[in-house]
């Protein structure tokens, strides 16, 4: 998360609007990506905060930083939040949960959120399906969604 300009940079990465801060100042999440053409990006990595995306979709991001899916790729994005934050060993049952999907499960080192790209052939049922199990065995609050559908 950042409040950095837009500027989209040539190493791979795209920064997205998330929103706006208390202060009214923009901010935005960088994400990995490949420029595919002007003001074009192909996500490499799914986000954590910016919703509406996953890895693998193609957006046309303006200068603000707001962006427009052109083509949805093959993955859906999950998002969760963890009021404490999540314990290695929920994020291991997590990592366990979506191997058999091929689902790839990323994490900051304080584990405050987790980020999940699954191939949308899992389907959201099993998605849904997953994280209803891995909640219910889950300390403390929490929040997730399937940010892209």
């Amino acid at each position: 998360m950042s409040n950095e300009s837009p500027a989209h940079s040539g190493h791979g990465h795209v920064a997205l609007r998330i929103g706006a801060a208390a202060s009214g100042k923009p901010v935005y999440e960088t994400l990995p990506a490949r420029a595919i053409g002007p003001d074009t990006y192909e996500l490499t990595g799914s986000p954590g905060l910016v919703e509406g995306c996953a890895a693998g979709d193609v957006l046309k991001v303006a200068a603000d930083g707001t962006f427009q899916v052109e083509h949805r790729g093959p993955n859906l994005c999950v998002q969760t939040f963890g009021d404490p934050p999540f314990t290695a060993a929920s994020l291991e049952a997590l990592i366990t949960a979506f191997t058999p999907l091929n689902g790839v499960v990323e994490a900051p080192t304080d584990r405050r959120f987790i980020v999940i790209t699954v191939p949308a052939t899992a389907g959201v049922p099993t998605v849904e399906r997953v994280m209803e199990s891995w909640a219910s065995d889950v300390p403390g609050r929490l929040e997730w969604n399937i940010s892209n559908i």
